[in-house]
């Protein structure tokens, strides 16, 4: 019997099959300027601990998803140090104890170490909320002949949502693992959850973690 994972409305994926060369993990912004305290989040007045928790959940997708040999991918958000503005107030153009916020090259722009790249996987650097906008992850995906993909990470409303609708203007079958994605705000979280499933999960299916690693596992 084909492998899938049990997931809202439907399963995934829709081709009936979980194909490990046909999917990849895509984990969106995982950084220290959202996950911790001195970084850009905070700066903005929002709460690190909100999406820190779910760090402990992804390293556990991440390990399955390395058992199986699926493509992963990593991304993060930042600008060129030579377009940082300097500016003194709270948001992306401040510094902070990790350095310049959401700027490539600082302490708070890395990924966090419990997430660390391993060898052999990607890192796509944006410039903008979505993960496609002004990358090669579209090309890089192509490539390596994958339809499929897996998506978690911060934050639900903004860029994980975003790089959800990107991907599917281009084709791709998604699936967002709910409970390690993250929001500041419950109700927002909620809400970009929602939004993917309507009709019949036009957008993305949504399954906890659990479901995909259980998956995973059962795979020859």
């Amino acid at each position: 019997m084909p492998i899938t994972v049990a997931a809202d409305p439907r399963c995934f994926p829709r081709r009936g099959a979980l194909e490990p060369r046909r999917t990849a993990l895509v984990v969106i912004d995982m950084q220290k300027d959202f996950c911790r305290a001195g970084g850009y989040y905070e700066a903005i007045g929002g709460d690190p601990g909100r999406l820190s928790v779910v760090v402990p959940t992804i390293a556990a997708v991440l390990a399955a998803a390395r058992r199986t040999g699926l493509r992963i991918v990593h991304t993060r958000v930042g600008r060129r140090a030579e377009a940082w503005a300097g500016s003194d107030a709270p948001g992306a153009d401040a510094c902070g104890p990790m350095g310049r916020h959401l700027v490539r090259g600082e302490e708070g722009w890395q990924i966090v170490p419990e997430l660390a790249p391993g060898e052999g996987e990607a890192v796509v650097d944006k410039g903008a909320t979505g993960a496609f906008h002004g990358t090669d992850l579209d090309g890089l995906l192509r490539r390596w002949g994958v339809d499929g993909l897996v998506v978690c990470g911060v934050t639900t409303a903004i860029c994980v949502s975003t790089s959800v609708r990107e991907a599917h203007d281009r084709g791709y079958e998604v699936l967002v693992l709910g409970d390690a994605c993250a929001e500041g705000d419950a109700l927002s979280h909620a809400a970009a959850l929602a939004s993917f499933q309507l009709e019949n999960g036009l957008l993305a299916t949504v399954a906890p973690a659990a479901a995909f690693i259980a998956a995973l596992g059962r795979l020859p």
